[in-house]
């Protein structure tokens, strides 16, 4: 169980599904994607029957674990969209990715939500030379697009993050600091309100043209959505669509304000920095470091199981990056770990669509930005189902297509490999203090 579901109190638990039964709309999957998408369906549309379908708990996947960034972040660069799509459409993109992270804040305060939302930014600290290099890169970029995003001076970014080492900073404002585990559960209480049923305890085995089938019965709708992000391997069909990655996350106890005044993050700004594999960190409400990372397995066929959420390697490194960041937290222990899958597309481009022909619909592949990412893809969805010609439906992630993993053990094989490589990286820049050749071909291959 996370940090963030363990400090609330037990949820009561909800009915499985009890037979079959028929619905306007069924959605599988109650994390973010699912339930932003009933929730808009609700409010747009109250006469709607909407079924929400969840293998286990409303939360219990990454929208309950995750490091709690509501960000403007998307799997791919503003850049690498406008290759693809152009600059209009790109920009749009990562417009509509920006307004969700206040649509977050005014959900939550209009429904009542006590999600912890604190909009302090992102600070990413660079920390040696070539980090500088790349956050100096990534701030012309975004100054090219107009985008919100200004390079920090080394004294500019102590004040804001009190780590070791900075030389300075890339920040942008469009992220707020959440506790996820409260929003996902106000947004579930939020839809039934509004009449959404959800189904827990519930594992859909098959999706078909306009049905969910379960042990427990099956569910017919016109529309089917698919919301299973880092499980959707384990539906039928479906097990090269997504790789399941983990992603792991240490926490402590509250720490006094004498290490606040140091550390800093008075704001609640979320904090990483410039290396290849990725970390991530915010204060707490209450005064934690909650902080994550990558570097865990990928697991061969697509696996996901509970014990892949505890690697004692990786939570032992993630303690000694923190020490390594922030010194002054001496011998504090760890007092929570937990982790989760999240899911890659094969061309690390999240999607959104309906196939009208099908009456299924999906959305997903958020890299480990979908706390923002979800919110957008709600409305889209929501927009999408009930025909609405909008700016949403015309975003160019709507509609695409990502292409299949390759076959085991071609996938175990390229995974792990890449994960490896970008660990590598970091450690060979530090020691030559040039950029990496090896990450740089990397992030080409994957067209970010």
């Amino acid at each position: 169980m996370s940090f963030w579901m363990s400090v609330l109190p037990e949820a009561p638990a909800r009915p499985a599904l009890p037979g079959d039964a028929d619905a306007d709309v069924c959605i599988v999957g109650a994390g973010y994607t699912g339930l932003w998408t009933a929730y808009y369906l609700a409010v747009a549309d109250p006469s709607l029957r909407i079924v929400v379908l969840e293998a286990q708990t409303a939360g219990f996947g990454a929208s309950g674990r995750n490091g709690g960034w509501c960000s403007a972040l998307f799997p791919k660069s503003v850049a690498a969209l406008e290759r693809s799509y152009g600059r209009e459409r790109a920009l749009a993109l990562n417009a509509a990715m920006e307004a969700s992270v206040d649509e977050v804040g005014r959900v939550a305060a209009a429904e009542g939500i006590d999600c912890d939302y604190a909009k302090g930014g992102t600070v990413v600290l660079a920390r040696t030379p070539v980090q500088l290099e790349r956050a100096r890169h990534e701030a012309e970029e975004a100054a090219g697009y107009g985008i919100d995003l200004r390079l920090l001076s080394a004294a500019e970014a102590t004040e804001r993050v009190g780590a070791t080492g900075v030389l300075g900073a890339t920040f942008t404002p469009h992220c707020a600091a959440i506790q996820p585990a409260k929003l996902v559960r106000g947004l579930a209480a939020a839809c039934e309100r509004r009449g959404v049923r959800i189904f827990e305890r519930t594992p859909v085995t098959r999706l078909t043209r306009r049905r969910a089938e379960t042990p427990h019965g099956t569910v017919r709708a016109p529309i089917v959505v698919r919301a299973t992000e880092g499980f959707t391997p384990r539906l039928p069909g479906l097990r090269r669509a997504i790789a399941p990655v983990y992603s792991l996350m240490i926490a402590t106890d509250p720490l006094p304000a004498s290490f606040w005044a140091a550390a800093g993050l008075a704001g609640r700004e979320t904090f990483s920095d410039h290396r290849h594999l990725i970390i991530y960190g915010q204060r707490t409400a209450d005064d934690r470091l909650a902080f994550g990372g990558r570097g865990a397995p990928y697991h061969y066929g697509s696996a996901v199981d509970p014990s892949f959420d505890l690697e004692p390697r990786v939570f032992a490194e993630l303690r000694r990056v923190l020490g390594e960041l922030f010194p002054s937290l001496g011998d504090v222990p760890v007092a929570h770990t937990w982790g989760g899958p999240l899911g890659i597309a094969r061309d690390w481009m999240a999607s959104v669509g309906l196939d009208a022909a099908t009456g299924l619909a999906w959305a997903g592949g958020y890299v480990g930005d979908g706390v923002g990412t979800a919110n957008l893809a709600g409305r889209t969805l929501a927009h999408l189902i009930r025909g609405i010609d909008s700016d949403l439906v015309g975003l160019p992630w709507v509609g695409h297509r990502s292409p299949p993993w390759e076959p085991e053990p071609l996938r175990w094989l390229g995974v792990n490999a890449s994960l490896r490589l970008m660990t590598a990286a970091d450690a060979t820049e530090a020691r030559t203090g040039r950029p990496s050749k090896r990450a740089a071909l990397m992030s080409r291959v994957l067209g970010a």
